[in-house]
């Protein structure tokens, strides 16, 4: 039978939470930081970028207003996605809503800050013109503050669910316990029958003699 370890750490209510609280956000924090890190590269590709419409090419802009923020998305997306301490999921769940903030608003720092030219839509029309702003930087970035936020707000309250995690039970498992070894036991061996052993005591021993082993016995004197 195992034995149940029912002893509690006052501390674990208030840090561990368990994994699934922010496991839903921070896959999809993490896919929409891919797709904002990545796009700028392989847009060209579906006539789908801003200029300049070559693929895989990089430029500074494109490293401090996509790349930079998609990567940010994405380490906050895996701290949710993996963490158990409410303090680790918190920063994840910051550094998201951060990331999407830079999308949101990073193009208005560009010029001042010299952050490097982004360029202009590739596509021709309005739509998709409006279709690129809103899947590269102000749509993407809403998306992920969104998400982080939601986030946020799963993992900073301390709710009954936690309550029940911290509490559970810890099964021990049993130790196996050594075999004894066991204690030898004699082999009796077996007594060979010897024909001196007929022998009764008190009687003097009989010698066989020739006669006997035909049958023959010695005469008994009959005293007079």
């Amino acid at each position: 039978m195992k034995d149940v370890d029912t002893r509690l750490d006052p501390r674990a209510g208030r840090m561990e939470i368990a994994r699934s609280r922010g496991a839903a956000s921070g896959f999809l924090l993490v896919l929409l930081g891919l797709w904002g890190a990545l796009i700028p590269f392989v847009g060209p590709y579906f006539n789908f970028a801003y200029d300049p419409d070559t693929p895989w090419t990089w430029t500074t802009a494109r490293g401090w207003l996509e790349v930079l923020p998609g990567a940010v998305a994405v380490v906050g997306g895996l701290l949710l996605l993996m963490s158990r301490n409410r303090a680790t999921a918190m920063l994840g769940g910051w550094l998201a809503v951060i990331a999407g903030a830079w999308f949101v608003v990073g193009r208005l720092f560009a010029s001042p800050w010299g952050l490097g030219d982004f360029g202009g839509p590739a596509a021709s029309s309005t739509a998709g013109q409006v279709a690129l702003e809103l899947t590269f930087f102000s749509g993407l970035g809403a998306l992920i503050i969104f998400f982080g936020a939601m986030a946020l707000g799963r993992v900073s309250v301390h709710s009954l669910r936690d309550v029940r995690y911290a509490t559970r039970p810890v099964t021990a498992e049993p130790v196996a316990a050594e075999p004894v070894a066991a204690a030898p036991t004699e082999v009796m061996e077996p007594r060979r029958h010897h024909a001196a052993d007929d022998v009764v005591e008190g009687e003097p021993r009989r010698h066989r003699s020739w006669r006997d082993m035909f049958g023959g016995h010695r005469r008994t004197p009959v005293a007079h």
